[in-house]
């Protein structure tokens, strides 16, 4: 089967690790970033949605007018537009880069975050919300005619665009969770579902519980699995040990510099996919192959925040054994977010392409 890999369209250069040393969005930087990817194997990049960041969309236009293959990922907040009007814009930048959009739907982990742009439902009332916006903007992507809409959260009458995507039927549409009402929501809308990096086993049971969604919710189909991580490679396993020990002590020490509002709720956050990255790391410090918890630890289980450590080789295989449970889309971005999206680029991204030809050319001849 094949695999992709998703990097990061970072507006700055600021991480976890270093500040940010100029403007929230950095035009030269962005594209360099971008181009950088796409120069070193990647499939597409991640424009992230926060309250205070630059919006995403024309950020993504901005880099598919300067870049020839780089595909975007767009996160979207349903609650910042109505469908109608996300619908024409994505069609509009699925145009402009001439069928590359997909769109990553975000329901809202964190209340106090949601309420800053005024959504103050509960997280099961979003859920509800992001799967009603789902199938009112591929609706609207796939229909030449007319339609009515009168549901819990929207209602509208005789909408048509007059915009519509490239690629068809439409875009791809990805979303993430790890709750029962996530399973559920994206189980049935998603084309791609989208998982942070845990154990192995675990990884395994969401699976399960987002393909067992799926069929409850009708599909014949199930979603592609994403599943993401921090990598952490070097020459040797000493030396990518040494580098992930000094990421960590720079994580602590931006964090003990950040005001108290800044910094991460580290012992109760809101959403699941959190709450289980912090139950793996209190199980201990590595998993598996090279998987490595104190990132998720000391950031509160925030986002992608699981590293994987050690060797381009030992990354690699790490990743492969993901891509054996069924994940085929690799997530990942480094905290030095330029340097190692080139590092990965040039030597992880590779064998894992080899290695995944292999196990393709040996599933077909068998």
């Amino acid at each position: 089967m094949p695999v992709e890999f998703l990097g990061i369209a970072a507006t700055n250069e600021g991480s976890e690790v270093p500040p940010r040393s100029g403007a929230s969005f950095d035009k030269e930087y962005t594209l360099e970033l971008a181009r950088a990817h796409e120069d070193h194997g990647w499939d597409r990049v991640l424009f992230a949605y926060g309250s205070g960041s630059p919006d995403p969309s024309p950020a993504a236009a901005y880099v598919a007018a300067h870049t020839e293959k780089l595909q975007i990922l767009v996160a979207h907040r349903p609650n910042v537009s109505y469908p109608t009007f996300a619908a024409k814009t994505f069609a509009t930048l699925d145009r402009i880069s001439d069928g590359r959009l997909a769109v990553h739907f975000i329901t809202g982990g964190n209340d106090h975050e949601q309420q800053r742009e005024g959504d103050f439902l509960t997280k099961d009332e979003r859920y509800a919300r992001t799967r009603e916006a789902i199938r009112i903007i591929k609706k609207a992507w796939t229909s030449h005619e007319p339609f009515d809409h009168e549901g819990t959260h929207y209602r509208f009458n005789d909408f048509v665009s007059d915009t519509f995507p490239v690629q068809q039927p439409r875009p791809r549409v990805s979303f993430g969770g790890s709750s029962p009402a996530a399973y559920a929501a994206g189980g049935a809308e998603a084309d791609i579902y989208c998982l942070w990096g845990e154990p192995l086993a675990r990884t395994a049971e969401q699976i399960a519980s987002v393909k067992a969604a799926a069929q409850a919710a009708g599909r014949t189909d199930v979603p592609r699995i994403q599943v993401a991580f921090r990598p952490i490679i070097a020459p040797t396993e000493e030396l990518a040990w040494e580098k992930a020990h000094r990421t960590l002590a720079r994580i602590k020490a931006r964090k003990a510099g950040a005001p108290p509002n800044r910094r991460h709720p580290l012992n109760s956050p809101e959403n699941t996919g959190s709450r289980r990255l912090l139950a793996v790391a209190a199980e201990g410090e590595r998993h598996d192959r090279a998987l490595w918890t104190p990132t998720a630890a000391e950031t509160g289980g925030a986002g992608n925040s699981t590293a994987l450590v050690g060797t381009p080789e030992t990354v690699a295989q790490a990743l492969l054994d993901y891509y054996d449970l069924g994940v085929e889309i690799l997530s990942a971005r480094g905290y030095d977010l330029l340097d190692d999206a080139i590092d990965f680029g040039r030597h992880v991204i590779p064998i894992v392409r080899e290695e995944v030809a292999k196990r393709d050319a040996a599933r077909t001849a068998a």
